[in-house]
């Protein structure tokens, strides 16, 4: 079984891209972020015509998380949100969608931005971090043979190599906010990938020449559950899908599980 996750910037605007790297890879399950629509709004027919079905959770041209996955999967247990998800100026965003595919538990997940150090929305990142960390915990605590992974945009670079010049960055590499991310590892949670792929990025602005300079970050990430981590074989991240036309500012990050 094949999980990738990709924050795609907009479905509708990169539908090419995305039926072209499932086309490619025929993974089982891709968690989608940013897909920048509502439900009704999504380009289902593209995927149906490749045999992906899709599950998207959307408010409006903001945010946004999905799932394509193999027409002959069934999803169970659909969660559009987590246990007491904050929200911003009163609204619960679409940052969060949880299903079971044969067993394993996958959560698509949009951190927020942050976008300075003292700006409310910073609060919003970190309280939303703890609480998503919070909701795993208790979850394995219950049950530590769950097979979870929670995947995604977590616009955190955990470790100063996750950054091309940390000189250039006040958020994403702040204290709290690897210390937010520091806190999956404490409750259970294991980035697998990093030992399979060390020294990659997944983003890269658009702006300044940033992807040809390689002036990227390490901002996405699959975080598996010890029952599910021995189960990994091996990981890729697809540096190539950063190039040729309409590229989304990431790039999928791809797991293989026996």
């Amino acid at each position: 079984m094949q999980i990738a996750t990709w924050n795609v910037n907009s479905a509708r605007a990169r539908q090419g891209r995305i039926v072209e790297f499932l086309q490619r890879t025929k993974v089982d399950v891709l968690a989608m972020q940013e897909i920048k629509c509502k439900p009704e709004q999504f380009p289902y027919e593209a995927f149906e015509a490749i045999g992906y079905k899709v599950l998207a959770h959307g408010l409006n041209q903001w945010n946004g998380v999905a799932f394509a996955y193999r027409e002959d999967l069934v999803p169970e247990d659909i969660e559009t949100s987590f246990y007491q998800q904050p929200e911003f100026k009163d609204v619960q965003e679409a940052r969060a969608l949880g299903a079971t595919f044969n067993g394993v538990r996958v959560w698509s997940i949009y951190v927020p931005n942050g976008r300075e150090l003292d700006d409310p929305h910073m609060q919003y990142k970190l309280e939303f971090l703890d609480r998503l960390a919070a909701t795993m915990a208790e979850q394995l605590e219950m049950d530590p043979s769950l097979e979870i992974a929670v995947v995604g945009d977590f616009n955190v670079a955990p470790l100063d190599e996750d950054v091309y010049d940390l000189s250039m960055f006040e958020t994403h590499v702040s204290q709290p906010e690897r210390d937010a991310f520091d806190a999956f590892e404490q409750v259970g949670l294991t980035d697998k990938v990093r030992e399979l792929v060390p020294n990659a990025y997944t983003y890269w602005d658009y702006k300044e020449l940033c992807f040809p300079k390689n002036n990227g970050m390490r901002i996405d990430f699959m975080l598996t559950s010890e029952a599910l981590t021995e189960r990994i074989t091996a990981a890729t991240i697809e540096r190539d899908e950063r190039k040729g036309e309409l590229p989304s500012d990431h790039v999928p990050v791809v797991l293989t599980i026996s």
